[in-house]
């Protein structure tokens, strides 16, 4: 069908420092503009590419517009009509030249900053690193006169409506854009540039601001794009390093970004098992030298090998006077003694694939960000599109903005605790939790009578459960969550206490206390190293009962997924029965299927999603090698659709299949007829590989090897089809980062917890102490929220048949998948 005037005509550009994710931010923008009706252009070269515009500004015909034939008839929205304008294809493949202004480009595009584009010219982006449309720092957009240019521009092409993504300047530079606007389109009339009938048509601008930084460093959003790219490469080059370290015993200086913010420093910090840490916002006690020297040599007395230290860029003594990398290296080297290097990691920080997260996050924030600009008025402000408690939210630009530059100006003058209280909440508890992990001292040690001996465990079976249930499966984050519990523990004067391979180990005695050096390593590691045991012993629950007695368990830590979940819950059950089991117990969700009722996070999720896009992307390559072909990929989750779903959006797949929605004759009749309706109206010989995601569990009938059985019979000439399963391998793998700083924060945190209902036990007589429903409770995450929930709380927010949770934040992305993957459009329901 023929397209109708466009609602808008949108154009998205990135700025300033490129980061991983503004790929998926002008593959947002774009899609979702010619799915709400809307024309969509890029500016390339960022603000300077809107200054100079376009040559012929008024040729807006398509580069290489193609016509489209269709084998049968079948109902197509305008989305066709946006389907390829050229500017994909030209980038890859078009004949390299150089413009006067140095900037590399196609002999085709030259002299053309401001492109239209269609939906198959960003196809294959969510993979790309950096930016691919371009970034460049603009001197001539700070001025009256490049402004002035870059509106007429604007209007000369049509544009209404325009996304920026960048940091806090670029963001700043966008709201200044849009309050000079109608100045601007004044200017323009009086000159005799536009016509009173486009000053009439184009009296406001619409902007949107999206942040691309791999600082996070914008103040209210919980996450900016590229942040978790960028802790990912650090920790790579950190556990890298930790092998050669601990080889030659060195000691290692880790230089990575954060001016004036300190967040990739102290995420790296943690995640990486530091011993010692400098931020902007809370330089080290005066002189450093003496304070940091006395900790690393509390850790080379343990018996550490291995010294790390990270350093901020932005780093700073309490003076303001800067610390360098190479200071610290003198220090260690003149004072220890230590066999010292410097590692500077730069711009390598920026660069590589994005995570998992930076696909997400910019897609959600990119379909935020055309609402934002179709619902837009005169009257309101500039919005920059955050996340805040797992939610995409809309904030004043300038409020943002604002916030941000007030950290820096409370470090310039030295007003350091209200540069601590303008971060999250989040950032301040990793910082405490830093130090009760690295430091090696009695001044945490609590008084010898509120010492506890505490079990952890990782339980992955239940003893009670049927052989035919499912069992669990190691999780990315135990280890680092184990780790925690354990230095908080040795930190307060607590015993703690492994118990080795679930219940069966806790009944053989396999137990022992585990020490400050043991754990020093287990950061990085993946698995159980604790252990589990998947056998289904004959035992009751008085002999569980009669071991708590016996090594005089005053607490339990249990870190699992649903099993662990269940155990909790018989054992508070049995509380009535066994007087063993009136201790504190918490459970703390660890699971890559994230089933765990009420929690939005279980620890090892995101590290199974990044294994999932990884393989995705290997298999999306194969599958574009060989044209024509569509890969059905079965992913593990038991019968929670949450890693098909979201590492579907990930890594781009066109459709996904999950147990909640399950599959049917009809949904497989529709799918069939998208794929044939999909390739046919390809380029011949350009066609794209396509992935389709299913649960393994999303039907006994309709396997993974019988629909891509069905695809393939189906698909006739037009396309082939094959399958893969990933299996366990989105159970191994080191753990990501953001697993590995969650492990840490909500094992300080449940912890606390012990502490503090162990104290409540403690006021009550010994032989009659009754702990309350309270004390056996899961922590879970809730928005921006850290809540224990008492586990019979949690019983009405569990579908305990089919092991899943009865409501899920993520439950609408399943539609956004097939949005994105171009069904919704080409075969609505």
């Amino acid at each position: 069908m023929a397209a109708s005037k466009p609602q808008m005509k949108i154009a998205v550009l990135t700025s300033g420092g490129d980061s991983a994710g503004m790929n998926a931010v002008v593959r947002a923008v774009v899609r979702i503009g010619i799915i709400k009706g809307c024309e969509t252009y890029i500016i390339r070269e960022g603000y300077e590419g809107l200054v100079r515009g376009n040559t012929h500004s008024q040729d807006t015909k398509p580069l290489c517009k193609t016509e489209f034939t269709l084998d049968y008839q079948v109902a197509i929205p305008q989305v066709i009509d946006n389907l390829r304008f050229g500017y994909g294809s030209l980038l890859k493949n078009g004949e390299g030249d150089i413009d006067e202004q140095g900037i590399a480009t196609t002999k085709t595009l030259k002299g053309k900053y401001i492109v239209r584009v269609g939906w198959d010219d960003v196809r294959s982006w969510l993979s790309e690193g950096g930016t691919l449309i371009g970034t460049a720092r603009s001197k001539t957009f700070r001025t009256h006169e490049g402004r002035l240019a870059a509106a007429r521009n604007l209007v000369l092409e049509g544009i209404n409506a325009l996304v920026v993504c960048g940091g806090d300047g670029s963001l700043t530079g966008a709201d200044v854009f849009r309050q000079e606007w109608p100045e601007l389109i004044s200017t323009l009339l009086k000159n005799g540039s536009i016509t009173s009938e486009d000053a009439n048509a184009y009296a406001h601008l619409k902007i949107v601001g999206l942040v691309g930084s791999i600082d996070n460093d914008m103040a209210l959003t919980d996450l900016t794009i590229g942040a978790p790219t960028a802790l990912q490469r650090i920790c790579e080059a950190i556990d890298n390093i930790n092998s050669t370290a601990i080889s030659h015993s060195r000691a290692f200086v880790l230089e990575v970004m954060g001016r004036h913010c300190g967040w990739l420093a102290l995420l790296a910090a943690v995640s990486g098992g530091a011993d010692y840490l400098f931020i902007p916002e809370k330089p080290p006690s005066d002189p450093w030298e003496e304070d940091m020297c006395q900790v690393i040599q509390q850790h080379r007395a343990a018996g550490k090998r291995k010294t790390l230290v990270i350093v901020a860029e932005g780093a700073h003594d309490a003076s303001l006077n800067p610390i360098r990398a190479e200071q610290v290296k003198t220090v260690l080297s003149e004072r220890l003694g230590l066999d010292s290097r410097v590692t500077t990691l730069g711009h390598t920080q920026r660069g590589g694939r994005p995570v998992a997260w930076d696909r997400i996050l910019p897609t959600l924030q990119g379909v935020e960000a055309v609402n934002a600009l179709l619902e837009a008025t005169p009257s309101t402000p500039s919005y920059m599109i955050g996340m805040r408690e797992n939610k995409i939210i809309r904030i004043p630009l300038v409020e943002a903005v604002n916030m941000t530059r007030a950290v820096a100006q409370a470090i310039n003058e030295k007003d350091f605790e209200k540069a601590m209280s303008l971060r999250d909440p989040e950032f301040i508890e990793i910082l405490g939790a830093f130090k009760a992990t690295s430091l090696l001292d009695d001044s945490f040690k609590l008084p010898a009578d509120k010492r506890l001996r505490i079990a952890i465990m990782h339980p992955k079976s239940l003893l009670w459960l049927r052989a035919s249930d499912s069992v669990g499966a190691p999780a990315g984050g135990m280890n680092a969550a184990t780790r925690a519990a354990a230095r908080y523990c040795i930190g307060r004067g607590h015993t703690p206490l492994a118990i080795h391979n679930g219940f069966r180990g806790l009944l053989d005695d396999k137990i022992d206390v585990l020490s400050w050096l043991r754990v020093d390593s287990w950061m990085s590691r993946g698995g159980s190293e604790l252990g589990t045991n998947r056998t289904q012993p004959d035992v009751s629950l008085g002999a569980v009962a009669t071991q708590f007695q016996k090594h005089e368990f005053d607490a339990l830590f249990l870190i699992g997924g649903f099993e662990a979940f269940t155990s909790l819950k018989i054992l508070e059950e049995a509380r009535v029965h066994y007087p063993a089991f009136h201790i504190p117990m918490v459970h703390l969700p660890a699971t890559i299927s994230n089933n765990v009722p009420l929690t939005e996070f279980s620890l090892g999720c995101d590290t199974s999603l990044n294994s999932l896009v990884d393989a995705c992307d290997a298999i999306k390559q194969s599958a574009s090698a060989s044209r024509n072909r569509v890969f059905v990929v079965e992913t593990q989750g038991g019968k929670c659709g949450y890693i098909a779903t979201m590492g579907a959006l990930a890594a781009g797949a066109v459709l996904v299949y999950t147990p909640e929605d399950g599959i049917n004759l009809d949904v497989l009749r529709n799918d069939v007829a998208f794929l044939k309706t999909r390739f046919s109206i390809d380029i011949k010989g350009e066609a794209e590989g396509r992935l389709v995601v299913r649960n393994e569990q999303s039907s006994k009938i309709y396997t993974t090897e019988v629909i891509s059985e069905i695809f393939k019979e189906e698909g006739h000439i037009l396309f082939d089809s094959r399958h893969a399963s990933l299996g366990h391998t989105l159970q191994g793998g080191i753990p990501s980062p953001l697993d590995r700083a969650r492990a840490v924060r909500l094992s300080m945190k449940c912890m606390a917890f012990i502490e503090s209902q162990a104290a409540k036990l403690a006021k009550q007589p010994e032989k009659k102490r009754r702990a309350t429903s309270d004390s056996a409770a899961v922590i879970t995450i809730q928005g921006s929220l850290i809540v224990f929930t008492p586990v019979r709380e949690m019983l009405q927010y569990a579908d305990m048949k089919n092991r899943r949770g009865t409501g899920t934040w993520w439950s609408g992305m399943k539609d956004l998948v097939e949005v994105f993957g171009g069904r919704t459009a080409l075969i609505p329901s």
